[in-house]
């Protein structure tokens, strides 16, 4: 199952990034005027921000299933002890579904108020308009 997963993170690795040099490959003189590249990167900024909160959550959602399952574990070896690891097992729930809002503020943060836009407008002379 490792090995699967390997391969699956290097072909979407490979894939993007095939991506990006098809996309720089096309930019002649007009489409750099036109203001290309901070088109460029507002498409990377979509795919990326789309790709970042997509192993945010796979990594929470795994996360909050070995919680779960540790608590399920617990509470039928010590019945006793159900309403205490329930207690604790929500109070990590929220911990972990915290680190997933955490990475959609930042990807919302690029899409939305992306900082290098301006400084990029800059650099190449196009105005944002």
């Amino acid at each position: 199952m490792k090995k699967v997963s390997v391969i699956s993170i290097l072909t979407m690795v490979m894939v993007l990034g095939f991506a990006a040099l098809a996309l720089a490959g096309g930019a002649d003189q007009a489409t750099v005027a036109a203001g290309g590249h901070i088109a460029f990167l507002m498409g990377m900024s979509v795919i990326g921000t789309g790709v970042g909160v997509g192993i945010a959550a796979s990594g929470c959602g795994v996360g909050m299933g070995l919680c779960s399952k540790g608590c399920m574990e617990g509470s039928a070896r010590n019945p006793e002890l159900a309403g205490k690891l329930t207690v604790t097992m929500f109070i990590g729930l929220a911990l972990i579904e915290a680190l997933t809002i955490y990475a959609l503020v930042v990807a919302l943060i690029a899409l939305y108020a992306n900082p290098l836009i301006p400084k990029l407008a800059h650099i190449f002379g196009v105005s944002l308009g």
